[in-house]
Parts: structure tokens; C-alpha cells; sequence
């Protein structure tokens, strides 16, 4: 089924709001210790990034400030990937099942942010 722009802009939209809920719930369950606290602070600071730089970069004022906003995303969506890894090596979440489902997302989020055409001229 062939999806209109609109429609493949508001199905990234709604992945990178999901993503963002997710990964305050993932943050929410973490233990109520310093370390939890620590890695709970940061990967809410960047795992919910990506979904508010997505919708001002629909609001771009600038072909250079949608750039600059889908870069954000991206930097973003892999710094959450590191923090998803430290939490399954650490074993701090139990099960790391749980972890496995976030960190598929985030890499097909990453993968559909790094080859976007704005991006993909960019980077290349």
C-alpha cells in the first residue's frame, strides 16, 4: 500500500512520540538508586529528545534549521542507544527481555533518521 508524504511524516511523528513514552516508562521502572536515578535522568533527557526536535523541525525556519533539527534527532537516538546497552549489560532492569524491544526501535529509528533524503545529502 503506497503511503502519501503526509502519511509517512505522521507515522514518524507518532514512532518518535511512542519511542518518548516508552522510554519514560522504561525510566519510571528503573531501581530508586543513584545509579537508576543517574541513568533514569539521562535517558529521559535523550530518548524523549528525538520526538520534540522531530515536531519543531516540521516548523523549520530554514532548510539549515531542519537540518539542524533532524541532526539533533539523530545525535539524540544514539546516545539513547548507549544508555539502553549500559542498562542490559548492567543487568540493573530485570528482565533484559524488556530492554531488547526498545533498542530494535531505536536502531530502525536511527536508521530511518540517518537515511532521510535531507539527511542522507548531508551526511553523505
Amino acid at each position: 500500500m503506497y503511503m502519501s508524504d503526509e502519511e509517512k511524516q505522521f507515522d514518524l511523528e507518532n514512532r518518535v512520540i511512542d519511542f518518548a513514552v516508552r522510554i519514560i516508562n522504561l525510566a519510571d521502572s528503573l531501581p530508586r538508586t543513584k545509579v537508576g536515578y543517574h541513568i533514569a535522568d539521562q535517558i529521559m533527557r535523550s530518548g524523549t529528545s528525538p520526538a520534540s526536535n522531530y515536531g519543531e523541525a516540521q516548523s523549520a525556519e530554514s532548510h539549515s534549521d531542519f537540518i539542524h533539527k533532524m541532526k539533533i534527532c539523530l545525535k539524540e537516538l544514539r546516545e539513547t542507544k548507549i544508555w539502553l546497552t549500559v542498562i542490559e549489560r548492567t543487568k540493573i532492569l530485570t528482565p533484559s527481555s524488556r530492554i531488547d524491544p526498545l533498542l530494535d526501535e531505536n536502531e530502525q529509528l536511527i536508521s530511518i533518521f540517518y537515511t532521510s533524503e535531507p539527511l542522507a545529502k548531508v551526511l553523505s
